[in-house]
């Protein structure tokens, strides 16, 4: 069976019905061009002031968007990648988390994003996710009829080494759920994304926000999927939208074997006290 996997691009708000009837219609259009696997942004269900993030979070047995997102995959008969939700912990905590939904409607996994965006940009923007998330530890990996699926989270694409970890232990395929301000999109977006498909022989599918929400928050949009080569088979813009690619497993193997760097990693030590020297040449 082929991958024909679609990103949907949205400009989520603080309307939870809005967001997923927007979410389920663009999901729909793009079954009917034959997707297989749709992915859907961070914060897909709701993306508002903390407050209102906090207000309108629910355990998963009891969250909206969850429940209407698996009645979707089950009547299309498609996989789908949740982007994230806010989640409501058993400690009450909320939880910035991913799902991953087979044909069936049934949860095959679940990630919550591990590196918070707490961040003073130049331009004067301030985040502070850790304000309104409890921070993930695991990292997850998934199966799927086309292969091995990692798992991440936006500002987790800053941090490579979880990355490399996915791919050597059998990613060959890696989500990116993200939800980029504008100002860091348009710096390091494409690089990253391509870097990071690059340096594992991976696929990385990056559904995204963008545009203007509530007011007050702005993302960069430009959904894009990637190949292990770092090649851009398809590329949204700056509004609501879906890209649809075709995706050739194979090409990761030949990737891995053409330049196999995930079998050259070797051990050193880091620090003066550990051996490194210091030249002035």
């Amino acid at each position: 069976m082929r991958l024909r996997a679609a990103c949907i691009q949205l400009t989520s708000g603080p309307s939870l019905k809005d967001n997923i009837d927007g979410a389920g219609q663009l999901v729909s259009r793009a079954c009917d061009q034959g997707a297989n696997f749709v992915f859907l942004p961070e914060n897909v269900g709701l993306l508002g002031p903390g407050g209102v993030m906090r207000e309108q979070a629910a355990p998963e047995d009891k969250h909206r968007a969850l429940l209407e997102f698996k009645a979707l995959a089950a009547r299309l008969g498609l996989w789908i990648l949740v982007g994230s939700l806010a989640v409501k912990r058993e400690d009450n905590g909320l939880a910035n988390r991913s799902y991953l939904i087979d044909p069936s409607g049934s949860l095959v996994s679940q990630y919550d994003k591990i590196h918070m965006f707490d961040v003073d940009l130049p331009n004067g923007e301030s985040y502070r996710e850790s304000d309104n998330y409890v921070a993930g530890t695991q990292a997850c990996l998934a199966s799927t009829p086309w292969g091995i699926l990692g798992l991440t989270i936006c500002y987790d694409l800053r941090f490579p080494h979880l990355y490399r970890a996915l791919a050597k232990a059998g990613a060959e395929i890696i989500s990116v759920p993200s939800a980029f301000t504008c100002t860091t999109g348009k710096a390091h977006w494409h690089v990253l994304l391509r870097a990071r498909a690059i340096e594992t022989g991976c696929f990385i599918i990056a559904p995204a926000q963008c545009g203007n929400h509530y007011g007050k928050r702005f993302t960069y949009g430009h959904s894009l999927i990637v190949d292990p080569s770092g090649t851009i088979l398809a590329e949204a813009q700056d509004e609501p939208c879906f890209v649809i690619a075709d995706l050739d497993l194979e090409l990761v193997r030949l990737a891995r074997s053409s330049l196999p760097s995930l079998q050259h990693d070797r051990d050193y030590t880091t620090g003066v006290e550990d051996g490194i020297v210091v030249s002035n040449r």
